[in-house]
């Protein structure tokens, strides 16, 4: 319904553009010797520039004239046929009739509907591809987010891990100094009583070697 609207607005323009040449016809013909039977009748023509002459013809509805020259309300014209008569001068007009230029606007508005019809078609194309990509990056994108989001749970999990393992580390160290201090002071302990009890203890006595 939307693309049905769409051409039927742009032939309405397109319309209007081919009315603008026919405008600038019509001041151009302004100064031109052609004119053309006006479109709503057919008149009858005379042998002389009064309505005392008698009539010796017609000229069809928007049939083209020749100007030959303007007496009174009577113009001279030369007809498609070669034919030189006298016509009533409100009877011609300075436009081509719709005769003539109805089967010019059909033609050229089959021309540019053709031309519309393939311009939709190449746009079409270039948005169902633009379409297509934007999905894959978007596709693309919504992976990439997820990746990240793993990726920094996993960060998040490596770093409550160091933490763990740097408070283990310092709470052995702690341990193992403690344990250094002990063993320390046992040995120290035990040399100082060592020291003490020795001076103490009796003495063995030597016995006498004896020569006789």
């Amino acid at each position: 319904m939307t693309m049905q609207r769409s051409k039927r607005v742009t032939l309405g323009v397109l319309l209007g553009a081919l009315a603008l040449p026919v405008l600038a016809q019509q001041n151009d013909s302004e100064d031109d010797a052609s004119r053309w039977v006006s479109d709503e009748l057919t008149t009858y023509v005379r042998s002389g520039p009064t309505d005392g002459y008698r009539i010796v013809g017609s000229l069809t509805a928007g049939e083209p004239v020749e100007v030959l020259g303007t007496e009174g309300d009577y113009t001279e014209v030369r007809s498609e046929s070669g034919d030189e008569v006298w016509v009533p001068s409100d009877q011609l007009q300075d436009t081509p009739s719709a005769r003539v230029q109805l089967p010019e606007m059909a033609s050229r508005v089959e021309e540019l509907s053709e031309e519309l019809s393939g311009i939709n078609e190449t746009w079409e194309g270039r948005i169902n591809a633009l379409s297509e990509t934007l999905e894959v990056r978007e596709q693309r994108i919504a992976e990439l987010e997820g990746r990240n989001h793993e990726l920094a749970t996993e960060a998040e999990q490596s770093r409550s891990t160091v933490r763990n393992l740097q408070a283990r580390l310092e709470t052995q160290e702690e341990d193992l100094l403690m344990r250094y201090f002990m063993y320390g002071g046992g040995v120290a302990g035990a040399g100082l009583l060592v020291g003490l009890i020795v001076p103490h203890l009796p003495r063995r006595r030597r016995k006498r070697d004896r020569w006789f």
